[in-house]
């Protein structure tokens, strides 16, 4: 990805109000790897692109820095909510549904349990013949993060990306399409 941006002020070094350039890799505490982004991608500092965790790590490092972000739930994705989990009949969901699908909560079908926040994302985490599993949380949720970050880059915000609060890039606030924009529903 280019970092490069119309009328692009580069700066020295994370402000509380700039758009930064990463690449990370993710991992659980374990070390697992959970999500690796091996191309910059921009983020608002100061918006709601990233946690308020990450932003002040960041702050006064520049081009070519490494930070390394340790982040509990509370500080990431939250801990685990069991009510967040619904058992829905099979028979309301077409056949082609699969594990591993997400459905936005204002369009599960006519029937589903009127319980379920229709502002959440659903995973469907098992089939089975008489029954769904949907998971309202966010598929981090309960997970202790540590963040190795590299700074690629650092620019002014454009006038837009504070006013929209967002460089465009969602991967810490997972949300329903509608609510997304041009964004997606996966990690980056």
């Amino acid at each position: 990805m280019n970092t490069d941006h119309p009328n692009d002020k580069r700066l020295d070094a994370v402000t509380p109000q700039c758009v930064v350039a990463l690449t990370w890799t993710l991992t659980d505490t374990l070390g697992e790897e959970l999500d690796v982004l091996d191309d910059p991608v921009e983020f608002l500092i100061g918006g709601q692109d990233l946690f308020e965790k990450i932003e002040q790590a960041l702050q006064g490092h520049g081009r070519g820095a490494s930070v390394a972000v340790h982040l509990e739930p509370e500080e990431a994705f939250g801990d685990f909510n069991d009510q967040l989990i619904f058992l829905e009949k099979r028979a309301l969901f077409p056949a082609e549904l699969e594990e591993g699908m997400t459905l936005e909560g204002h369009a599960l079908p006519a029937g589903s349990n009127p319980d379920a926040p229709r502002d959440a994302l659903y995973t469907v985490t098992e089939i089975y013949p008489d029954h769904v599993v949907l998971d309202g949380n966010h598929p981090l949720a309960g997970i202790a993060l540590r963040l190795k970050l590299k700074v690629e880059g650092v620019r002014e915000a454009t006038e837009e990306e504070i006013g929209r609060g967002t460089a465009g890039t969602g991967f810490f606030r997972i949300a329903p399409l509608h609510e997304q924009g041009d964004g997606g529903n996966s990690l980056h």
